[in-house]
């Protein structure tokens, strides 16, 4: 039996709503399909650290409240995440997720025991939001969770009682990983609530567990949401703390000059990177807090921030606001508290310095440096890395096939290239080979296939000596003091982009049914009688002779008022609402203005032709009310999408810095490389998704005589289509033929063409072109969809392309 019906125009809305990426969309797509029985089954989705479990939550609670679930219960593993988890929900805090519909009550163990909350507990208008952590449910000798359990005045039971009482309570369960050492407890507890559905959200599912919907960290990698890991060694195989510690140090000066150049060349305001670090216990964590101090490190006030287990208030309020630009902390020392739920995108450098020999563990520390620091990737290799200073249990998760490195690697595509040093050709995992004293850790792959694109491995897990990453530092720093300017003599294009806005529907008198013109007009069935006031003058003489003058009311009289003809009558009325201003002076109107007029008539008695009058009260006062019935139609209107064409010119200025990792276009194909060399393209140099779509695009416009110039577009930049959900399209190419025919070209592989999201953008584009065309104040525009086997069979030919591709 049905008990929440899928609905996926409710997912399609809360993606656009709020701007979710492709994985947190599909993610609660699966969620929603898998819970549509309510029978209490637990289900997990994977999904990497970094992607947005936050926003999944958050459009989870908004897809559940809107179709009438009133009891969602978030269940945290301890404090860190929990706080973090109601800072979501709370409107004005920095990390409060925007775009809901539903603003849910927040009720924590901190607040449930009040007379407002208890009230709402009641009230099936308030969708209500329980954040607990696993210990306040499943251990009732502590304290706040005796308090949980036990009888409230102002619920009327206890508090879990309650939730188990209720018929539609949904459990989302935060790192859901975490819960496994506690399964039995926590099961018992969630089982004995009898919720409808138990979801769990985590990046390190348990072994047993198998997820109803996964998205890997190479998937996230590889689709530029997350930064990309960069184990960083030394070359003389030096590994004792003291040397990680200056070389961490030394790493994040040069990431923290990188990130304020990218982001002074852009004029955004930059952001500081801060130094994790990881220590076996709480006097491992102090003892390497207070070398962190010293004057070769961080000597000033603030810049080291010790957090454990005994940490105080003050420390944890400095963790909070580490991403602030006024704060001045530099490095955190952790234990073990903040392995999970610590969501910050201002980590730059990594170091473990205990023995991490868990592998969730492992990623999980990994995870809290994944986030990037300007929201996107910026194609500088400091900005969109992590660097985790090599230490043994880093070091071994290249030789450790079920640790990190083949978590992060795709399966399929083929093997790792075996002819590289520190592979073994066997096995094609990493190896340690002894040089000396050195110890050499290499690692490549050949191209590898990961979703639809062809993917060198080097992207996804990156080795790289400290020398290396301190040239790369350099070579970022000088680049992007270059300004990525176009090519002499190519032209700037004027985009027509066409932007949606939500103005009220344009009225038309149509709107006014006959029905509510006739129960205004019931009004006035009857005539408005004038009374006339008579007062008589009454005079009588008093006992002393005086006498004593009084006015008295006589009987009224109704006063003669002027009649209004019914043929001036219709005229007024018509003349009231035509004069508005609020319709067209069109015939239509014209007619439907009449009709609404005659209705009012009818309504007050008035039928066909017949020859009365009214009197001017009358007349006056229905003049009135019915312009008062044409202004609240007016003002109750409907809203409706309409377009505007606001141009812009592109390449931007100011262009965006140069970047650093350029090879030349004739070079095997990289995800994460810049190519230069092109003849006809706009921008000295262009990146690339894709090798069999966009790479081959770019080959085949630049080898065409019959394309003038070409343009990579990439997401983020102000050329893009608004679709009708509000969402952003951003095409792969803009070309300028030989005709003087500008045309907006996409690659797609052929697994993908077909998609509904991809021919969704398709029909957005199509339109968009027709559009600009039909408007004809920015030359030609058409556009052109192409899949990987049309760019293959064209040939290098542009003609060909489109005799393939077939544009409308």
């Amino acid at each position: 039996m049905t008990w929440l019906p899928y609905d996926a125009d409710l997912v399609e809305e809360i993606t656009a709503r709020l701007d979710l990426r492709a994985p947190n969309s599909a993610a609660i797509r699966a969620i929603a399909q898998a819970i549509v029985d309510g029978d209490g089954k637990e289900i997990v989705c994977d999904l990497a650290t970094g992607v947005g479990k936050t926003y999944i939550l958050a459009g989870l609670v908004d897809y559940l409240s809107t179709l009438g679930v009133r009891n969602v219960l978030v269940v945290t593993p301890g404090t860190t995440i929990q706080d973090k988890t109601v800072a979501n929900f709370t409107p004005g805090h920095p990390k409060h997720v925007a775009g809901g519909e539903t603003e849910p009550l927040v009720i924590t163990s901190e607040n449930f025991a009040r007379g407002q909350v208890g009230d709402a507990l009641h009230d099936d208008g308030v969708t209500k939001l329980f954040v607990f952590n696993v210990q306040q449910l499943i251990r009732p000798s502590d304290k706040t969770s005796r308090r949980v359990r036990a009888q409230d005045e102002f619920i009327g039971t206890g508090l879990y009682q309650h939730l188990s009482q209720v018929d539609d309570l949904v459990v989302i369960a935060d790192e859901h990983h975490v819960y496994n050492s506690k399964a039995k407890a926590f099961s018992r507890a969630i089982t004995e609530l009898g919720a409808r559905a138990v979801v769990g959200l985590t990046a390190t599912p348990a072994p047993s567990v198998q997820p109803i919907f996964q998205y890997s960290l190479a998937e996230a990698i590889a689709d530029g949401f997350v930064k990309i890991p960069v184990i960083v060694y030394r070359p003389d195989g030096r590994k004792d703390d003291e040397t990680v510690l200056a070389d961490a140090c030394h790493l994040l000066r040069i990431k923290s000059a990188a990130w304020t150049a990218w982001a002074e060349s852009q004029n955004v305001t930059p952001v500081r990177p801060v130094l994790f670090i990881v220590c076996r216990d709480i006097s491992d964590a102090d003892r390497v807090a207070e070398r962190l101090t010293a004057s070769d490190m961080f000597p000033e006030e603030g810049q080291v921030l010790t957090i454990t287990s005994q940490s105080s208030e003050e420390a944890l309020r400095a963790l909070e606001s580490v991403e602030s630009p006024d704060s001045p902390v530099r490095a955190v020392v952790s234990v073990n508290k903040l392995k999970e739920g610590w969501d910050v995108k201002n980590i730059g450098v990594i170091v473990g310095l205990r023995a991490l020999a868990s592998e969730t563990l492992t990623e999980q520390v990994l995870g809290r440096g994944l986030r990037l620091p300007y929201g996107r990737r910026v194609g500088t290799p400091m900005v969109d890395s992590v660097d985790l200073v090599a230490h043994e249990s880093y070091r071994q998760l290249l030789a450790n096939k079920e640790a990190l490195l083949q978590k992060v690697m795709p399966k399929a595509g083929g093997d790792v290239d075996d002819s590289r040093p520190g592979l073994s050709p066997v096995t094609g995992k990493a190896e340690k080979k002894s040089q000396g004293e050195q110890e050499v850790l290499n690692f490549t792959s050949r191209p590898r296939v990961l979703g639809d694109d062809l993917v060198d491995g080097s992207l996804l897990l990156q080795v790289e000596s400290m020398n290396d990453a301190i040239a790369q530092g350099d070579r970022d720093q000088k680049a992007v003091s270059k300004l990525r300017e176009k090519v002499s003599g190519a032209p700037t294009i004027r985009f027509p982009r066409r932007e949606q806005e939500i103005l009220p529907v344009r009225f038309s008198f149509s709107y006014i049914t006959d029905a509510a013109a006739k129960a205004e007009g019931a009004a006035y069935r009857h005539e408005f009688k004038v009374p006339l006031n008579r007062q008589a003058v009454d005079a009588q003489r008093r006992v002393d002779g005086t006498v004593d003058v009084r006015v008295t009311a006589a009987q009224s009289v109704d006063a003669t008022q002027k009649r209004v003809p019914l043929n001036d009558l219709r005229n007024d009325l018509f003349n009231r609402i035509w004069n508005t201003g609020y319709v067209e002076e069109t015939f239509a109107e014209s007619r439907a203005a009449e009709r609404v007029v005659r209705g009012f008539l009818e309504g007050a008695g008035v039928t066909g032709e017949q020859e009365h009058e009214w009197g001017e009260l009358r007349a006056k006062q229905a003049a009135t009310a019915l312009g008062k019935l044409v202004k609240a139609a007016y003002d109750n209107r409907k809203l409706q999408p309409t377009y505007a064409f606001r141009p812009v010119d592109i390449p931007t200025v100011p262009p965006p810095p140069m970047p650093s990792n350029v090879v030349s276009k004739w070079d095997n194909f990289r995800k994460d490389l810049w190519y230069d060399g092109w003849e006809r393209s706009i921008e000295p140099v262009a990146s690339f998704d894709a090798a069999s779509t966009e790479f081959a695009l770019a080959h085949l416009f630049d080898a065409s005589q019959e394309v003038r110039w070409w343009l990579r577009n990439y997401d983020h930049s102000p050329m893009w289509i608004e679709r009708d959900n509000g969402k952003k399209y951003y095409p792969d190419f803009i070309v300028l033929d030989a005709q003087g025919t500008y045309w907006v070209v996409e690659g797609k592989a052929n697994d993908r063409a077909n998609d509904a999201e991809v021919l969704e953008k398709k029909r957005a584009a199509e339109d968009w072109a027709r559009f600009v065309r039909d408007y004809g104040e920015f030359g030609t525009w058409r556009y052109l969809f192409a899949t990987e086997t049309t760019v293959k069979q064209s040939n290098n030919s542009w003609d060909s392309l489109l005799a393939l591709a077939k544009p409308e």
